[in-house]
């Protein structure tokens, strides 16, 4: 009986995303791990158990998927969650009343919420900042900071952070540095690598790939906040059941097949609407003319399937995403299939509209999540539905 654990790197990544953190099934040997659908285990006697005694507490399908996980972030300990707010929910939960967070401003809109409408209500407080220049991070920082939290790149408008550059200031500080990396994923970014603490994933999106679960996950080195983080993952309850959990560790299987593809296809989705006369902003950092293309140059090996436009006129913008044939009209992003959406009134609505209005997320933005289908049908369908817009 073999297995490859998490901290063993002399697999290279393709390897360790279908073999990393899981052991032959001991009763059959059979290959895939099983889905440990129960919420106890017996004990042979007072006190004498197999490692396990409550599911919440441990299941040895989620704990497959959380060391396969840290494995592919650099990490050492994982943590799966019922949803990527959740994951965030117990990030928060590292923090006491009268703390303060710094965070990117162009984050997902539910995070924003969570932020805002939870969070700062029990004490919290949080400066939101344009995280493309380390200055306003730094100009942020207050007495009572704890805490710097990004996304990169951000959703919806591709914006990047350097990570190395805020790895040096939040370890000069002793902050927390937490890093949602579900838009690149650990394929083409990982953070621990650049000083972050925490890595964290919407298990919904690009890790599982086929829009069928929700989760979230936690990735860490250290072990102290491994042990914080466990403590508040089984105290609080927060966890996936072991389907969604089987399906996340499914679906990893194939992460490098499909990241390969989304990056393909985004690159020329990308390519094609930059000369697209319709389009008066275009947000893909595959591109040259992307502001921060350097640095994506720098810390990605690759630039994924995710792709922002703005086409100036907001009732056009919803004629288009109403019109495509093949992006459907949908939440989420990163499974197989493409979606498109509409960020103000989908993704980011619950985010105020000054503060969308300073970012440009404008009402005449259009989201791409760019799936695995031919890339030539993905532009003869959006072709179609501008011209079917104008």
């Amino acid at each position: 009986m073999t297995r490859i654990l998490p901290h063993d790197h002399d697999y290279h990544f393709a390897t360790r995303s279908v073999h990393a953190g899981q052991v032959p099934e001991p009763l059959s040997g059979a290959v895939m791990t099983p889905i440990y659908q129960t919420s106890t285990y017996i004990q042979s006697a007072l006190g004498q158990h197999r490692g396990y005694e409550y599911a919440r507490t441990q299941n040895p399908t989620r704990e497959a998927l959380e060391r396969n996980v840290a494995s592919l972030e650099g990490g050492t300990h994982g943590f799966a969650f019922g949803s990527g707010l959740a994951a965030l929910d117990t990030v928060l939960k590292l923090l006491k009343s009268g703390d303060h967070v710094i965070c990117g401003e162009n984050v997902y809109g539910g995070s924003h919420r969570l932020m805002q409408r939870i969070y700062a209500e029990l004490g919290q407080r949080f400066t939101f900042v344009d995280m493309r220049e380390i200055g306003n991070v730094e100009r942020a920082l207050t007495p009572a900071t704890r805490m710097v939290y990004c996304e990169t790149p951000t959703n919806p408008m591709m914006h990047l952070v350097d990570l190395g550059a805020l790895g040096d200031l939040t370890q000069a500080h002793g902050f927390l540095y937490v890093v949602d990396n579900t838009f690149a994923t650990p394929y083409f970014q990982r953070p621990l690598e650049s000083g972050a603490d925490i890595v964290l994933h919407s298990t919904t999106k690009y890790l599982n790939g086929h829009s069928d679960m929700v989760g979230g996950l936690l990735i860490v080195s250290r072990d102290d906040l491994a042990e914080r983080l466990g403590f508040i993952q089984n105290a609080a309850g927060g966890v996936p059941g072991p389907m969604d959990c089987w399906l996340a560790l499914r679906g990893l299987k194939t992460l490098p097949l499909r990241m390969r593809q989304h990056d393909a296809n985004g690159r020329l989705v990308a390519g094609w609407l930059s000369g697209r006369r319709e389009i008066t902003r275009l947000y893909y950092p595959g591109l040259p003319s992307h502001p921060q293309h350097e640095l994506a140059c720098r810390q990605m090996s690759g630039f994924g399937g995710m792709i922002a436009f703005d086409l100036g006129d907001p009732a056009r913008a919803r004629r288009l995403v109403e019109q495509t044939r093949i992006f459907a009209l949908a939440e989420s992003l990163g499974g197989v299939e493409s979606l498109i959406g509409h960020p103000a009134s989908m993704t980011h609505a619950s985010v105020p509209l000054a503060m969308r209005s300073g970012m440009g997320l404008t009402d005449s933005l259009v989201r791409l999540s760019c799936g695995v289908e031919d890339g030539g049908d993905l532009v003869g369908d959006l072709e179609r539905a501008l011209e079917g817009s104008a």
